[in-house]
């Protein structure tokens, strides 16, 4: 590139956009620095620079970096105004130019010095492309049914005919400096050629899809004037056959039994079906629809098996123990029987004042594994009806309840209108399966759609936003299952009558192993019965060495993994059938015991306490240690603990400064000592109102210098005035400490009532101490 003389010219910025040599462009005066370029020009012959502005700054320098390199000398052929007043000239790009240094000039306008560009002549090749880039802008403009031959002849260089890409409207600016840049013609054919093409591409593109879409409606059109005159012809020849298959459909609703509205709602789908035609999508959701309300067990039920004693005697056998929930649904049983013999039932589902007569919701609570899945099967086999179990865990859409509007695409009803249809009766018993691990997020909240299911006013007009016609879920017996309590929405528990299982005594897991889980595990392994014998020695031994839980499923693995072990002896030694597995033949095969009584290790020292807890899981042991060290006074709280426990221990502390001589502790216990409490296990997360008793001991304990009788096990919350407040999971609390190796339990006294629901046999080796305020648990848990 060669340059010429170097000339002075008045600068005028472009801020919106780029003068390319060869253009013949309006430029409004809308600031008073353009207006003044352009009088400044007068003295230039009437030229002047033009040069994009790519950002505004502070600085007066041309060159400081808020200007395009380049620029292009322009000749003004015209000066006027607009329409609307505003000053404007017409002007002519002339060349490219390099910008310069601002010079000193008289006026408000701002001069710069100029190069001008010299553009090398263009090669052959050069050339080439220009023939090429031609065709494609004629092919362009022909696609846009506008004529550029004029346009194009004028521009008889490659690069006069590549700055012709100035005027294209789709350009960006920025591609437009990127042009104007560009000093090389070879180039600049180049980078034109490019976003030609790309331009031509995409118009092909939209004329194709264009063309498409008028041949495809056209298509249908056609399709649906020879549907019409087929039907007409067939008519004509009295073979009206019903092609869309409305006739089917209607055959099928007069073989149901439904209500005149549902009735209704049906036979309008039908009619809608039978108008469409068969190319539309809305015939596809018109058939969806219909096939799935008339799958529905519309008028079919089960006939209730109403003989109380089968009921229970079908309940004892799946199950050990859960005397309350069998009490339960006998009672319900009983109720219907009495309403059905002496009339008072209409079908068995009569209601008074709209809610459900006789009508039950139940809401089994407890920890994993005690059978509250396998219990809502008993209680469908019990009163012969159909089961289907509904998992509610982890749902957070309340379209999984109510179901999908049917707007959507792929909508589908909700979960419990499919229960209906896989039961196959309009009675039957569905499990709600885990309702406290419902969520909710934008897309709703399906424990508010449940409210409606479970509410015996309300359920017998059921209405799923898919099926949109009411649904009658009165005479559905509907069972809930829960980990704990206070995860269920206080609403939905407001629906239900909660049971609470909370778990198994060792008797009992030794009994169930007999009776339900070996017979299992015998089949799941391959043997046959009488194969291999486990002693109750063994399975007892299995249960309280090498389980600790509320329920039996670990107790069940265990079993299983016992018996492939047999499996394998069997196996290699044919001989050895029959097999027996006593107590000690149990831990040669499931190796040590992963659970041993620890309590009198771990309370030999002052300062430990053992506590009682109840977790997801059930009922557990927890221990509290306490320690002191020198430094300044304060507690330390570790553990993983929640606020609920930490203000435990905030109370405990408080409690025992301010009642230091009446517990046994030296006034200067606290001097210059800090203490601390850790709960174990500190990579699970603790919390609830009921470790303030235990909290208390153990600091007593750890400053009075007197241990915790390893025998005791205990639960409360304490105030400040030293007073033990009853708590929650008393029969959870009570067999862990059971299954731990503990004799005596403390328990609050207005907690006394809750131990009718330990078992008899728990209760019989077990000593309960019932305490008001806080001497008197310490008087029973610390040692003498």
């Amino acid at each position: 590139m060669a340059s010429l003389t170097t000339s002075a010219f008045p600068l005028l910025p472009l801020d919106a956009g780029v003068v390319l040599p060869g253009m013949t462009i309006t430029l409004a005066l809308e600031t008073p620095e353009a207006r003044a370029a352009v009088d400044a020009a007068a003295g230039a012959g009437d030229q002047l620079l033009l040069v994009p502005r790519l950002g505004r700054g502070e600085g007066p320098d041309a060159t400081g970096g808020h200007y395009a390199r380049i620029g292009t000398v322009a000749s003004i052929a015209r000066r006027g105004a607009l329409p609307g007043g505003t000053p404007a000239v017409v002007v002519t790009g002339g060349y490219r130019a390099t910008v310069g240094a601002a010079t000193a000039a008289a006026g408000p306008a701002l001069w710069v010095n100029v190069e001008r560009v010299e553009e090398p002549e263009a090669s052959e090749d050069t050339r080439a492309a220009a023939r090429e880039l031609r065709a494609v802008l004629e092919a362009i403009a022909e696609h846009r049914g506008v004529r550029l031959t004029d346009v194009l002849r004028g521009a008889s260089e490659p690069g006069a005919l590549a700055d012709l890409a100035g005027y294209w409207p789709e350009l960006s600016v920025e591609r437009k400096v990127e042009l104007l840049e560009s000093t090389d013609p070879a180039a600049r054919v180049t980078l034109v050629l490019g976003w030609a093409r790309e331009a031509l591409a995409e118009l092909e593109l939209k004329d194709r899809i264009r063309t498409d879409v008028a041949e495809g409606m056209e298509r249908t059109q056609r399709e649906y004037l020879l549907r019409q005159q087929l039907a007409a012809i067939r008519k004509e020849l009295g073979q009206d056959g019903d092609e869309e298959g409305g006739d089917d459909y209607r055959s099928r609703l007069e073989a149901l039994s439904v209500s005149d509205a549902v009735r209704s709602a049906i036979s309008r789908e039908i009619d809608k079906l039978e108008r469409t035609g068969e190319q539309s999508p809305e015939q596809g959701w018109i058939r969806t629809w219909l096939d799935t309300i008339l799958d529905l067990p519309w008028g079919k039920r089960s006939d209730d098996l109403l003989d109380v004693a089968g009921a229970r005697a079908v309940l004892d056998a799946d199950h050990t123990g859960l005397d309350e929930v069998k009490e339960r649904i006998v009672e319900h049983l009983a109720v219907r029987k009495l309403r059905a013999e002496r009339g008072l039932d209409d079908d068995g589902a009569a209601s008074v004042g709209g809610r459900r007569a006789g009508g039950m919701i139940l809401a089994l609570v407890g920890p994993p594994g005690v059978g509250k899945t396998s219990l809502g099967e008993s209680v469908a086999r019990s009163m012969n009806r159909s089961f289907v179990r509904v998992a509610l865990g982890g749902v957070r859409d309340e379209a999984e309840i109510r179901g999908h509007r049917r707007t959507y695409v792929g909508a589908l009803p909700g979960r419990i209108v499919r229960a209906i249809k896989e039961a196959g009766t309009m009675n039957p018993v569905i499990l709600l399966d885990e309702v406290d691990k419902l969520g909710s997020d934008y897309r709703g909240d399906p424990s508010a759609a449940l409210l409606e299911v479970l509410d015996p006013a309300q359920n017998h007009t059921f209405r799923d936003h898919y099926l949109d016609v009411d649904l009658d879920l009165s005479d559905v017996l509907f069972l809930a299952t829960a980990n704990v309590v206070y995860q269920i929405p206080l609403p939905l528990l407001d629906r239900m009558e909660v049971v609470r299982l909370d778990g198994y005594t060792e008797d009992e897991k030794v009994a169930i192993g007999r009776d339900h889980l070996l017979g299992r595990q015998l089949a799941a392994a391959g043997l046959l019965d009488g194969e291999v014998v486990v002693t109750d020695a063994a399975l007892r031994l299995v249960v309280s060495g090498y389980t600790r839980e509320a329920g039996v499923r670990s107790l069940e693995r265990q079993l299983g993994r016992l018996l492939r072990k047999a499996a394998a002896r069997i196996v290699s030694e044919p001989d050895a059938a029959p097999l027996r597995i006593d107590e000690a033949d149990v831990g040669a095969w499931l190796g040590r015991r992963r659970f041993v009584p620890e309590a009198a290790e771990r309370t030999s020292v002052p300062g430990v306490a053992t506590g009682l807890a109840v977790t997801g899981i059930g009922g557990d042991v927890l221990f509290v240690e306490a320690s002191a060290s020198s430094g300044d006074a304060g507690l330390t709280v570790t553990g993983q603990l929640g606020d609920v426990m930490q203000e435990s221990a905030q109370i405990a502390l408080s409690y025992v400064r301010s009642h230091a001589g009446d517990v046994g502790v030296g006034d200067g216990a606290f001097e210059k000592r800090r203490l601390h409490l850790h709960v174990p296990a500190g990579a699970v997360p603790k919390d609830g109102p009921s470790a303030g008793v235990t909290m208390t001991t153990a600091l007593v304990s750890l400053l009075s210098g007197r241990p915790v009788r390893s025998e005791v096990g205990m639960t409360g919350e304490i105030t400040l005035q030293g007073k033990v407040l009853p708590i929650g999971g008393v029969k959870q609390k009570v067999l862990a400490a059971h299954q731990a190796g503990l004799t005596e339990v403390i328990l609050p006294a207005r907690n006394e009532p809750d131990l009718e629901d330990v078992p008899e046999a728990v209760r019989a080796v077990m000593t309960f101490h019932l305490a008001s305020d806080i001497g008197q648990v310490l008087e029973h848990a610390l040692v003498a």
